[in-house]
């Protein structure tokens, strides 16, 4: 079955956090005997900073930022199967999705593919007459990266007439155990770019701790943080790509995971960087959300702290002895339960189960 796929990008990850999502996932449904063919608008200087060659498990359509060019794109879903939007492309979203469901062959089964449920739903919750609130009716399913059982009742609520989380999980190809790296040596590190919606709660659960421990090497990478007041304990080191998220994650004694605020507020909400990080071995600790056991367990797989006073006691009594313990059940736990393998599995008896609805030989 050919699949159209319009998303923000595939071969960038800069100030793209999906790019590890949509690769894991769509080269495992590639394995499936899927033809995938991603669509991605030339914005916010992706294409300048590529860290991926375009795949050979995937057809890549890169357009410039242009309404006709978008609307060309948009047209090529006339010859897919299954024809997916995703939220947050970046350019001309609702004309996007518009154009997308206007091409499409009636048996083709339509797709909203939500990367960011919570902040979506908000948007959709305030404006009732918002395009893609209108266009619930017309898509066949709603799939979310994350958000549990509180997203699908809300996507429910507003007209959607099935919402399935997809989750985030392990690329065991991308990302694996690597011999640590002395640049990337701390006691605690955390990779994030500063977005408003986490910027609190960074203060709260990696500054704040930082603050309160100056013996102890703290270390921050990703975007935007150059201008921040940080405690000297704190070493920045600016954007860091997705090459060297392995030795980021496996160098350090401990990893920081810190959920937006609106994820954490929903939770089921696991973010890419907890299945990176245990992916390369790395005891993780994590803000404390609901839903974390159902994918590690707290406190053998996981550390979970509700505050900075809890992170910075974790860091006061963890050893290294017990951090690698930790780090050796996350990758068994994440290897036999959680990779992209498992979730096109998932996503495959999705598609094939809704093929086979009444509606579709219509």
């Amino acid at each position: 079955m050919r699949i159209a796929f319009y998303g923000s990008s595939l071969v960038s990850a800069y100030w793209n956090g999906a790019a590890t999502y949509y690769r894991g996932l769509l080269r495992a449904l590639a394995s499936l005997g899927y033809e995938i063919t991603f669509y991605e608008p030339d914005v916010y200087d992706r294409q300048k900073h590529r860290d991926i060659d375009p795949p050979t498990w995937c057809r890549v359509v890169v357009y410039e930022g242009s309404v006709a060019a978008m609307k060309r794109a948009a047209a090529e879903a006339a010859g897919a199967d299954i024809v997916v939007k995703a939220s947050g492309v970046g350019f001309e979203d609702d004309l996007l999705l518009e154009e997308v469901l206007r091409a499409a062959r009636p048996t083709a089964l339509k797709i909203f593919w939500d990367v960011d449920a919570p902040a979506t739903l908000a948007v959709l919750k305030a404006a009732e007459d918002h395009p893609l609130r209108s266009a619930l009716p017309s898509l066949d399913l709603v799939l979310t990266y994350g958000g549990g059982d509180p997203v699908v009742r809300s996507y429910r609520a507003i007209g959607a007439r099935e919402c399935i989380p997809v989750y985030n999980a392990l690329d065991p190809e991308t990302h694996h155990p690597v011999a640590p790296e002395p640049r990337f040596n701390a006691d605690l590190a955390f990779l994030g770019n500063r977005l408003p919606d986490r910027e609190s709660r960074v203060e709260t659960f990696f500054l704040e701790p930082a603050s309160r421990l100056p013996e102890r090497r703290f270390l921050l990478g990703g975007a935007g943080w150059h201008d921040k007041p940080l405690p000297e304990s704190v070493v920045y080191i600016g954007h860091v790509p997705t090459a060297d998220h392995n030795a980021f994650n496996a160098t350090p004694k401990a990893v920081l995971n810190i959920s937006r605020s609106s994820m954490a507020a929903n939770g089921f909400s696991p973010a890419t960087r907890v299945f990176e990080a245990a992916g390369a071995g790395a005891c993780l600790i994590t803000d404390a959300w609901e839903g974390i056991d159902l994918f590690l367990k707290p406190q053998e797989e996981v550390l979970v702290a509700r505050d900075g006073r809890d992170v910075a006691e974790l860091m006061c009594s963890l050893t290294a002895g017990q951090a690698k313990q930790i780090g050796q059940r996350a990758l068994s736990r994440v290897l036999g339960e959680h990779t992209y393998a498992h979730r096109a599995s998932e996503v495959d008896q999705t598609f094939r189960r809704w093929f086979k609805r009444p509606e579709a030989a219509e």
